[in-house]
């Protein structure tokens, strides 16, 4: 029996503009459009738009499993770089990092996704391994959420110019 990868990255080009895919990822009620894996996601609070200390909650969903997760904004640099901290139940679970970064690439952007296991409990992550087979190995699925939203970022790029 393993365990999960505690860390990834994944990448993808798009024609569109950093400022494009930033509305997309800053606007945390989209991430259900492009995410394999968090179906839906909630602002907590009053706040509704990404910056440091911000809170949201992702529900998600791998095969018959569903959970959500509290999050937090870590880093907001417009509109260069996110970066939020998933915190687990009674934030003593699990907790990851992701981030998200948009670097120039032509006349497009390259965005690069990668994420940090920081916290696991002992043993859970032989559970997770046992139970959430989509998360031995989440290369693949994190690459083509990238795609997903690099033809997101494309076609609002389209409609603003329009």
């Amino acid at each position: 029996m393993g365990t999960p990868a505690r860390h990834g990255r994944s990448e993808a080009v798009t024609a569109a503009p950093a400022e494009a895919v930033w509305r997309i990822i800053t606007d945390v009620t989209r991430i259900g459009e492009w995410s394999h894996e968090c179906r839906a996601a909630h602002w907590i609070g009053a706040d509704r738009r990404a910056a440091p200390g911000v809170r949201f909650r992702g529900t998600n969903r791998s095969g018959i499993f569903v959970w959500t997760r509290s999050c937090r904004f870590t880093a907001v640099d417009p509109p260069r770089s996110l970066a939020w901290r998933t915190v687990g139940l009674w934030g003593k679970v699990d907790s990851t990092v992701w981030r998200i970064d948009l670097n120039p690439n032509g006349t497009g952007t390259r965005i690069v996704q990668s994420y940090e296991v920081v916290h696991v409990a002992p043993g859970l992550d032989r559970v997770y391994w046992l139970l959430v087979r989509a998360h031995r190995d989440r290369r693949n699925a994190l690459a083509d959420d990238l795609q997903r939203l690099a033809r997101l970022a494309e076609a609002s790029g389209s409609r603003q110019a329009a």
